[in-house]
């Protein structure tokens, strides 16, 4: 049995190069993972800070500090502390369904702008609270942002992006979410030397900044090609943005694909119903497995709760606060050496190589743990050093594999009169994953202890044979032609194969 994917070539390249005006738009259309980075790197912080812990979750903070004989897995155990965090992620569900219809009918733009607007007046709200409903509310407007800008700057930076650079352009969006993680990081390293409420309320406050850069230069983004063949009958617009995003007079090639998939797009009254047919469906499992994939691999252990883990293994606040700003920074250097070698050697082999090396890293981490971190003893520093360093190494793992082609590859396997349906598809299960593992994440810490490491360790196991056996090689293939990968998967073409005729009539012309 051949396994994987046996395409031959790589597809039509279409004329192109990488212009200024290209990347200027994409850097700016980024910023979306910038304020999704600054949260969840920001939020794990301000849950460890001691003046926020007093004011908000006045029990969690007399379990820390009062109760002697309570577990060192269970001092953080508070559904209301974990509603705080993952209140944001059931709101940002919610809100990618209607970015769906905003990003299709009025295109990507119009999305980012509306995420930007809604995160900015989230961040005020938050570094405002003076109540925990406050709190709350501020969270959800948070989530609304972050929900749109999820669902489109993914599918903007992927419809910009020549399809030989389309790799390396989309990570930009998981790079941007590590430089909003390291900014979040070094800010709570500095808040929390700050006394009394003024601390954490600086740290939540900040992420006005890439909100507002956000809000204003989504005003100045050009719409993509795609969306503009989509939303008007006039291609002339759509052709000045070709030539001017490929740097290149002659289009004529890539512009009668888009012409043609718009074509399909049009028929299309119901997309989240006909994403349910069977020549969908490998597209529609993906969309559902590989967000869940990326999220039960532990890394929000990492991202929202890593002061916690490393207080709970006896580190002091600053220097569980230090520790995450040193995994950011591997975390952002992983996701470089992806920008790198993902158009060179490949999704899947980037997916396995990371999955290999989460799995052993976790397994190390979980052993170590279960034999040194007792109910009450704080660890010897060697050791709790020995695991910041094996945490460094499994994050460089994320970095490079699934952080990244978690956002990439949702984006890019869809045809135009499904796309937006299933990218919304892609952040909803995202954030549903991410909102049931951070709302029981420090539950399962008191209840597994060590063994939550060797939980998420058997997800990476079963995830990396998932993509060796059923995710075929979307490198350098154009987005247009992307349904050839799974008529010719030994697979999945059991499946689409006596679908594609018509489609390859309007597609192969």
């Amino acid at each position: 049995m051949t396994v994987g994917i046996a395409v031959s070539g790589e597809g039509e390249q279409y004329n192109g190069r990488m212009t200024v005006f290209l990347i200027l738009s994409c850097i700016m259309a980024a910023m979306g993972g910038v304020i999704f980075g600054y949260d969840s790197g920001i939020s794990g912080g301000v849950t460890s800070m001691e003046p926020f812990l007093r004011k908000f979750f006045p029990d969690v903070y007399s379990k820390m500090k009062n109760d002697e004989n309570i577990s060192n897995y269970c001092k953080f155990d508070s559904q209301l502390l974990t509603l705080f965090t993952s209140s944001l992620y059931i709101a940002g569900l919610v809100a990618s369904f209607f970015a769906s219809s905003v990003t299709r009918v009025f295109g990507r733009k119009p999305s980012i702008l509306i995420g930007g607007a809604s995160f900015l007046t989230g961040a005020v709200l938050g570094g405002a609270a003076l109540n925990i409903y406050m709190l709350i509310i501020g969270r959800v407007l948070l989530g609304i942002g972050v929900g749109f800008t999820n669902q489109s700057v993914p599918l903007y930076l992927s419809e910009m992006a020549p399809s030989r650079y389309r790799g390396a352009i989309n990570i930009g969006f998981q790079l941007s979410i590590g430089v909003g993680v390291i900014s979040a990081s070094v800010i709570n390293f500095g808040t929390e030397k700050i006394q009394g409420n003024l601390g954490w309320r600086i740290s939540l406050s900040m992420a006005l900044v890439p909100a507002l850069i956000l809000t204003t230069g989504a005003f100045f983004l050009p719409e993509t090609p795609n969306s503009l063949i989509q939303s008007a009958s006039n291609h002339c617009k759509a052709v000045l943005m070709l030539q001017k995003v490929r740097g290149v007079t002659d289009v004529q090639d890539e512009l009668e694909s888009l012409i043609k998939a718009n074509a399909i797009s049009k028929t299309i009254k119901h997309p989240f119903k006909k994403i349910l047919e069977r020549k969908y469906r490998p597209q529609l499992v993906m969309a559902i497995v590989i967000p869940f994939f990326q999220q039960i691999t532990g890394i929000n252990v990492i991202g929202f709760y890593a002061p916690i883990v490393f207080r709970t293994i006896g580190f002091g606040e600053s220097a569980s606060l230090m520790s995450v700003v040193i995994i950011g920074l591997i975390g952002t250097c992983g996701t470089l050496i992806s920008m790198l070698t993902v158009d060179k050697f490949g999704r899947r082999g980037l997916f396995m190589i990371g999955g290999v090396q989460m799995l052993i890293t976790q397994m190390l981490i979980g052993g170590i743990m279960a034999a040194q971190v007792g109910d009450q003893n704080a660890v010897s520093n060697g050791y709790a050093c020995l695991i910041l360093v094996l945490i460094c190494i499994y994050e460089a793992g994320f970095a490079w594999s699934w952080g990244p082609l978690g956002w990439l590859v949702p984006s890019e396997i869809f045809p135009l009169e499904i796309r937006s349906a299933g990218q919304s598809i892609a952040v909803a299960m995202n954030f549903l994953s991410t909102f049931v593992i951070a709302q029981t994440f420090l539950t399962m810490l008191c209840h597994l202890k060590s063994g939550i490491f060797f939980f998420f360790g058997g997800w990476v196991a079963i995830m990396t044979v998932f993509v060796y056996l059923f995710l075929p090689e979307t490198k350098n293939l154009p987005m247009e032609q992307m349904f050839e990968i799974w008529t010719e998967h030994w697979f999945w073409k059991k499946i689409v194969g006596e679908n594609d005729d018509e489609k390859n009539e309007l597609y192969v012309a």
